[in-house]
């Protein structure tokens, strides 16, 4: 059994959790308001960063034309949990100057569970996808996500001996 390191495993779940999202463009302080073309472009980054992770995934587990409208549900979910922590990121970002230690924790609370709920919600669409995949498909499947690189893809699943 894996013991976990309990800032090793916060800093991975921050880092999981933030994604495509942890761009210099959220690093401004609080107070400074960034023209509306800025944010604009902003948001186009972080679109084309999701679609991004979503076609590499696509691609990684050798979606089938037959497959294609459970994979749909699948990247729905996946755009709708960026969406949810983007905006929660967006929140902290936009108080952050304010905040006391008490609201920061409440507000990281809020972004781990945004990231639990979301894998809640993509779980059983991914199941039903996984479901139909032939056996080379789900092998493959099972190797993709058994080697997770994290957001920048630094991290890996180490064996356990």
């Amino acid at each position: 059994m894996l013991k976990f390191n309990s800032t090793l495993l916060r800093t991975a779940m921050l880092a999981t959790a933030l994604g495509a999202f942890a761009v210099p463009a959220l690093a401004q302080d609080a107070d400074t308001a960034a023209p509306a073309a800025a944010m604009s472009s902003h948001a186009a980054k972080r679109d084309a960063m999701v679609e991004q992770r979503i076609q590499t995934l696509h691609d990684k587990l050798k979606i089938t034309p037959e497959q294609e409208d459970d994979w749909s549900k699948v990247a729905a979910t996946m755009r709708d949990n960026e969406e949810s922590i983007h905006d929660l990121i967006k929140e902290r970002h936009d108080n952050g100057g304010s905040m006391t230690a008490i609201d920061d924790m409440e507000n990281y609370q809020k972004i781990v569970q945004a990231h639990a709920d979301g894998l809640a919600k993509t779980i059983p669409a991914f199941e039903t996808l996984y479901n139909d995949m032939s056996d080379d498909q789900k092998k493959n499947a099972d190797k993709v996500f058994s080697s997770f690189n994290g957001p920048h893809g630094k991290m890996k699943h180490k064996k356990s001996s």
